[in-house]
C-alpha cells in the first residue's frame, strides 16, 4: 500500500530516533529495563545504543521472526515476571492496543521499583480519534498488531495513573515526531510522554 511505504521511508525512521531521544532522557542512570510490547525492538535498540549504562530486554505478544533486542512473549495481560523485578517499565505506544489497558498499566507498576514511563496518545482535538486510528492502521495492520483503539482522553490518562498508585514526575507533549507538513496533521499535541514514579503496590482491578 502507498502510504504505509510513505510511512516506512518518511516517518517511522525520524520516528524511531526522536522517541529514543525523547525516552533516553527520562530513564534513571543504570536501570534495567522492561520493553513491554517491544514489536521488532527498533526503538529499544535504539534506546540500548544511546545509553550503554543501562540493560535492556523486551517482552511482546506477537513475537517477531527477527527483533533487535532479547524478547519473551508474554499474553498481553500479565507479565511473567516476579514483582519489583526491573527498574523502569517502559510502555511505547502499546497500552492503546491492550486487551485491557489498565490491567496493563497495573502490571507494569508491579514489576517496576522506580518508575514506569508512558509515550501514547491524547484523544483531544478535532477530528482525533480518526486520525489516531488511521495512524494505527498505517504503522501496524501488516504486521497483525491488535487495534481496539483505546486512546483516551488526558483527564481518562491522569486517572488510570491514580489506580496504579503512581506520580506523574514529569510529562512532555508537541515531541517532534513527524517533519512539516505530517506534523500539522499527525502531532497537534496527540502525543505524550509521562514519566511515573511508582509506589506501593498497586490493587488489580477486578
Amino acid at each position: 500500500m502507498l502510504s504505509e511505504r510513505v510511512h516506512s521511508g518518511y516517518v517511522a525512521g525520524r520516528r524511531v530516533r526522536v522517541l529514543a531521544d525523547n525516552l533516553t532522557r527520562v530513564i534513571p542512570r543504570g536501570a534495567s529495563v522492561l520493553d513491554i510490547g517491544c514489536g521488532d525492538g527498533e526503538v529499544g535498540s535504539a534506546i540500548a545504543t544511546r545509553r550503554p549504562d543501562i540493560s535492556l530486554m523486551g517482552v511482546e505478544v506477537l513475537i517477531r521472526p527477527q527483533t533487535r533486542i532479547p524478547a519473551t512473549p508474554f499474553d498481553g495481560l500479565t507479565l511473567p515476571f516476579p514483582d519489583r523485578a526491573i527498574d523502569v517499565a517502559l510502555l511505547v505506544d502499546v497500552v492503546h492496543h491492550a486487551s485491557d489497558p489498565q490491567r496493563l498499566l497495573v502490571e507494569a507498576a508491579r514489576v517496576a521499583t522506580t518508575a514506569v514511563i508512558v509515550k501514547d496518545h491524547y484523544l483531544r482535538g478535532l477530528f482525533a480519534g480518526p486520525t489516531l486510528a488511521f495512524m494505527d492502521r498505517i504503522g501496524n495492520a501488516r504486521h497483525g498488531v491488535a487495534m481496539p483503539f483505546h486512546y483516551w482522553t488526558p483527564n481518562q490518562w491522569h486517572d488510570a495513573f491514580r489506580l496504579m498508585n503512581a506520580t506523574v514526575r514529569a510529562e512532555r507533549t508537541n515531541l517532534g515526531l513527524y517533519p512539516p507538513p505530517a506534523r500539522w496533521i499527525f502531532e497537534r499535541s496527540m502525543h505524550f510522554v509521562a514519566l511515573l514514579s511508582v509506589g506501593k503496590r498497586p490493587e488489580r482491578p477486578l
